[in-house]
């Protein structure tokens, strides 16, 4: 009874400790950690059981600890989990029963006469050491994974010491898988096991097959061979090994289809949203088709936020790309929670750069399984939404380049003034007009209005191109010998229009007959000018 309390003691330890570990760090998933505390509670129970010499009900409990043991392994080789590579880990340890198996009745079994060593614990405990081994290669210095491998390999040694002389001493190997495993679920390196860690699409090889083949058809090989040469004797060991390999066998089958589906479906959805992407002749049409695409890519309740910036300067200080070396596909925002996160695809294709240096990127928080699983489809789509923007700009780019063209040329030799504005106040377009009113050959490029315009009359500039709508001013505009022509200003805000995207602003030269609102007669004494002129002279009597 004493042996028991121990075994009970230690076994609730150790579940707690992981219960407890799970609490604290909160890992991305908390099922492998909550089916190996399952396990530990199994085995605890099944060594009380042993300690009362209840050996039926203590085989039941080590043979669902070694259950519960292997789907929590597995579960940390699922498809967004640290081991990336499940299928070969898969074939593996189907071949590695198959071998087993073929060992334990043809070399040892009941005519190896080696104590009362049971061929499903060493099995279960071989099969356990492999898993957690390519758990730790996976893992690198992970501390977890090096203490899960530790408590499998005490479980190994004990399976196989303790028949064999039974003492306090060949049972320190479960002791020793209560202890690390506890203490694996309670170092913090517990949460790199489930990180999420996209997938690699594992390719066909037929050698590969053919081994899984092979291993599935070894039980009923060894089984048929038996029944032939005379008595079963070893009917349960070849029950547990078919039914091993055999659940291998239909996971790794399940994985395949499931793999295949998720492709062919990602690949549907890429290609309508490519479609679309085409088709799209604004940037309305391509926020569309994009939320569309993700709506495609992911389930809707694994979407939280979906942000479709076209410049950068609409994104959060985190979503900006790193500032040192060359822009990445995509990258995380980090956040302290655990399951959820952001991800960020940047807008941003390296040739066309110059067709849309505005940048943007494509922002989507939701499930952090969810957004590593399809990383590489939502990465595609923000190339794909990249060039159709980009192609829409090239589009407008040449549209105002025509326009800027036919109106070059419809008024050449005209009289009249006429500039167009970009909405950062740039001159894009100047009628020869103006550099005749000047006196200039050429305007400097990447000139602006208010570089023309005298500083007096500077800030009336800003605030009217600041605001919306269309307007009539006077100003002044300096000559590069300091003197000044006085100009009416007429302008349209167009920055709305697709094509223009800018002011188009009509100059003339200011006379005492005209005001922007009415006409008045000429009169030849400045006393009788109308009042609205005595103004603008007295404003600039210095200056004319």
């Amino acid at each position: 009874m004493l042996r028991a309390l121990e075994w009970i003691l230690l076994g609730i330890g150790s579940a707690s400790a992981i219960v407890f570990g799970v609490c604290r760090h909160r890992p991305a998933r908390i099922g492998p950690w909550l089916l190996l505390a399952g396990s530990i509670v199994s085995c605890a129970v099944g060594d009380v059981f042993f300690a009362i010499d209840e050996r039926w009900i203590s085989d039941l409990c080590y043979y669902a600890m070694f259950v519960l043991v292997a789907a929590g392994l597995l579960q940390l080789t699922r498809n967004g989990a640290i081991l990336v590579d499940r299928a070969r880990l898969i074939d593996l340890l189907a071949l590695a029963c198959a071998t087993l198996l073929i060992v334990w009745v043809f070399m040892i079994g009941d005519s190896g006469g080696i104590g009362q060593i049971s061929a499903a614990y060493v099995i279960g405990a071989l099969l356990l050491v492999g898993v957690a081994a390519r758990l730790k290669v996976a893992a690198g210095r992970n501390v977890s994974a090096t203490l899960l491998l530790v408590g499998a390999v005490g479980v190994l040694a004990s399976d196989i010491a303790f028949p064999l002389y039974e003492s306090w001493v060949t049972e320190l190997g479960y002791v020793v898988l209560y202890v690390t495993w506890g203490a694996a679920a309670l170092h913090p390196s517990m949460t790199g096991l489930t990180r999420p860690t996209p997938a690699r699409p594992t390719p066909w090889r037929g050698h590969w097959a053919a081994m899984l083949g092979i291993s599935v058809a070894t039980p009923p090989v060894v089984l048929l061979i038996e029944a032939v040469t005379g008595t079963v004797r070893d009917g349960v060991v070849i029950a547990v090994a078919g039914g091993i390999t055999l659940t291998l066998a239909i996971t790794r089958l399940a994985d395949s289809v499931a793999q295949s589906n998720q492709a062919l479906g990602r690949e549907r959805v890429l290609r309508e949203a490519s479609a679309a992407l085409v088709a799209a002749a604004d940037v309305p049409a391509v926020d569309e088709a994009v939320r569309a695409a993700v709506g495609g890519l992911m389930p809707a309740q694994a979407v939280q936020k979906i942000v479709f910036a076209t410049d950068d300067r609409q994104l959060t200080l985190e979503s900006l790309p790193p500032s040192a070396g060359p822009h990445p596909r995509s990258w995380w925002v980090e956040e302290s929670d655990n399951d959820h996160a952001t991800l960020v695809c940047p807008l941003w294709l390296e040739p066309l750069a110059v067709a849309r240096p505005s940048g943007g990127a494509l922002v989507l928080a939701g499930s952090r399984d969810v957004l590593t699983a399809t990383r590489d489809a939502l990465e595609v789509l923000a190339g794909q939404a990249a060039l159709a923007l980009d192609r829409i700009s090239l589009v407008e780019a040449v549209g105002r380049r025509d326009s800027d063209l036919y109106l070059r040329a419809v008024i050449r030799n005209t009289a009249d003034i006429m500039l167009v504005i970009d909405e950062d106040q740039r001159i894009r377009y100047a009628s020869p007009a103006l550099r005749k009113l000047l006196g200039v050959d050429e305007l400097a490029p990447l000139t602006t209005l208010y570089e023309l315009v005298h500083p007096d009359d500077r800030p009336q500039i800003r605030r009217a191109l600041a605001g919306e709508g269309d307007a009539v001013l006077l100003c002044a505009l300096q000559r590069p010998d300091d003197s000044q022509v006085l100009v009416e200003a007429t302008y349209r805000d167009l920055r709305e229009d697709r094509l223009v995207q800018g002011f188009v602003v009509t100059m003339r030269k200011a006379t005492i007959g005209h005001r922007p609102d009415e006409q008045i007669r000429p009169i030849e004494h400045v006393d009788e000018l109308p009042a609205w002129i005595n103004r603008r002279s007295a404003q600039h009597k210095f200056r004319f």
